[in-house]
This record gives C-alpha cells, sequence and structure tokens, in this order.
C-alpha cells in the first residue's frame, strides 16, 4: 500500500493528537533502549539474583521505604531507602568491588539505585527486574525479620 505525502499530512492533521502521542511513545522507546544499553550495572531476575546471593560476599540493598521494608523483605537485606541512598552509601564502602543486588517494590527504585551506586564507585551491581513483586511471584522465601 503506498501512501501519497500529501495523504500522510493529512492524516496528521485529521489526528494530531494520536499522531503526537506515537511521536512522544516512540521517543520514549528510543530513549529506553539508549538507556539500556548504556546502563553499567546489569538487570537480573529475581532467580538469577538468587545465584548471584550465593556468593558469600554478595549483599542485598533494599531500597524501599522502612515500612515497606518491615512487610516483608529477602533475608539479610540492608534497608537504604533510595532517598538516604547518597547519605547512607558509605556503609557499603567494602562492598566497592563486591556484588551488591539492589531491589525495591516493582523494580523502578532500583534502576535509580543502580545507576547512583555505579556513579559512586561500585563495580558488581545487579537490579533486581521486577522488584519484591516477582521474588513473590517466584515464591521465592521472605522474612518480616528486621536485618541489617
Amino acid at each position: 500500500m503506498n501512501v501519497s505525502p500529501e495523504q500522510l499530512i493529512e492524516f496528521i492533521s485529521n489526528h494530531w493528537m494520536m499522531s503526537a502521542a506515537l511521536f512522544v511513545v516512540t521517543i520514549l522507546l528510543i530513549q529506553d533502549i539508549i538507556d539500556s544499553a548504556t546502563r553499567k550495572h546489569k538487570t537480573v531476575s529475581p532467580s538469577e539474583a538468587v545465584v548471584i546471593m550465593n556468593d558469600d560476599q554478595t549483599i542485598v540493598v533494599d531500597v524501599r521505604e522502612p515500612a515497606e521494608f518491615a512487610e516483608g523483605h529477602i533475608e539479610g537485606a540492608r534497608n537504604i531507602p533510595l532517598g538516604k541512598l547518597d547519605e547512607r552509601a558509605g556503609e557499603l564502602e567494602g562492598h566497592k568491588n563486591k556484588p551488591i543486588v539492589v531491589n525495591c517494590q516493582s523494580g523502578t527504585r532500583s534502576l535509580a539505585a543502580g545507576k547512583k551506586l555505579t556513579k559512586l564507585g561500585f563495580t558488581q551491581v545487579y537490579e533486581m527486574k521486577g522488584g519484591i513483586f516477582a521474588w513473590k511471584d517466584q515464591n521465592l522465601p521472605m522474612t518480616k525479620k528486621r536485618s541489617k
């Protein structure tokens, strides 16, 4: 099906809101692809995170708020809310070259935390895709005991 430039312009002018939305979505998708390609930390599934956590040197950093953390978290995880990560990064200083798995509720905050940690010089940062929601979906163990 051949579409002439005049027909395309007519379509865009008749459906300008839909055309604008398509343009915005396309830009956002391109931005996401570029961001994924240039990201310095890795994204892992909960099952891949478990494999990484089997290394005794790995620490898990849960960047949710304390109330969310108290409702249930990965055994041994450290709760450092995303908003306090810059000021509390010193607590992780001894792990600059060791594996760090970052998680949150749904995977959004862990992306930001992964970026922050790599900017601070941490070399083995793993962002857990899907967060605690994905962890629970895979029926992986959680605890409500307060951890470090």
